[in-house]
């Protein structure tokens, strides 16, 4: 079992910058890909970025490449999300979620936080 918790949204204004994080419980933290999603009110679930647990690949949806940055430290077993320029467009609840295997799909992912609330005032 492997448990999330998410901290870092707030609100901020337009062509600002939040860092989100994500402290995961368990010993085997490095071994798990991790994804961070995001959703706004009325819309599905989208993927926004994600790492490999030890190779450190990574994927970013079209909309925050080179915005997003997604890193990790192992030691601490904390995945990070640094979002700059952001957009009124990128409001949404963002969860982060690790799973065996690194992909784009929600379904790819086996647990999951309970989300933090990201607020760009324009």
């Amino acid at each position: 079992q492997v448990q999330l918790v998410e901290s870092g949204g707030g609100l901020v204004q337009a062509g600002g910058s939040l860092r989100l994080s994500c402290a995961a419980s368990g010993r085997t933290f490095s071994s798990y890909a991790m994804g961070w999603f995001r959703q706004a009110p009325g819309k599905e679930r989208e993927f926004v970025a994600a790492m490999s647990g030890i190779s450190g690949n990574t994927y970013y949806a079209d909309s925050v490449k080179g915005r997003f940055t997604i890193s990790r430290d192992n030691a601490k077993n904390t995945v990070y999300l640094q979002m700059n320029s952001l957009k009124p467009e990128d409001t949404a609840v963002y969860y982060c979620a690790a799973g065996v295997r690194l992909g784009v799909l929600s379904a790819t992912y086996d647990y999951w936080g309970q989300g933090t609330q990201v607020t760009v005032s324009s």
